[in-house]
């Protein structure tokens, strides 16, 4: 009875630490996994930024809108390597988002593809139907931001009530000076 005893006690301590190490092991395989989402949606954002900032170069120096010492053809580079920048950090996106968050980076590429028309000309447009595109993008940031929040589980939000919705920050149109 008693080798009985010792052998059950064993064979649940055994079982205990089995299942308490399995458990250790998958949280830290979900928290590396977070870390490197983590990691993966602030370089897409971050892309997305980019992007949208070499459009708005090109497409400034284009129409006029501002004087840019440096070649168009430059500009142009400089949003092509932007666009590659983005789609290598879609690539990570598409591998360790989460559905919610992978969708919402398909509606902001969206976006994206059409103000780097409109900076390069593919498509035409006025200065309001730019902005428009800028804060439909921007929209759509934000959306990205609650379903990557969602996907990490992480509590808050970054619209709502505590957050209200914010528009682009433009310039005042200039006013003709002596010299126009």
């Amino acid at each position: 009875m008693t080798i009985a005893a010792v052998l059950l006690g064993a064979l649940t301590t055994h079982a205990t630490n089995h299942l308490m190490e399995r458990s250790r092991n998958r949280n830290q395989l979900l928290t590396r996994w977070d870390d490197k989402k983590v990691d993966a949606y602030g370089e897409y954002v971050d892309a997305a930024k980019m992007r949208i900032a070499s459009s708005v170069r090109l497409y400034e120096a284009r129409e006029g809108l501002r004087e840019d010492h440096r070649p168009e053809e430059d500009l142009r580079e400089d949003l092509a390597e932007a666009g590659r920048r983005w789609g290598s950090a879609f690539e990570r996106v598409m591998l360790l988002g989460g559905d919610d968050a992978v969708e919402a980076g398909h509606e902001l590429n969206v976006l994206l593809a059409e103000i780097d028309w409109q900076a390069t000309g593919r498509i035409t447009g006025s200065l309001e139907e730019w902005r428009e595109r800028h804060r439909a993008a921007f929209r759509a940031i934000n959306t990205f931001h609650e379903a990557a929040r969602a996907d990490l589980g992480i509590r808050g939000s970054v619209t709502g009530e505590k957050h209200p919705a914010r528009d682009l920050l433009v310039p005042p149109a200039r006013r003709p000076t002596a010299n126009d």
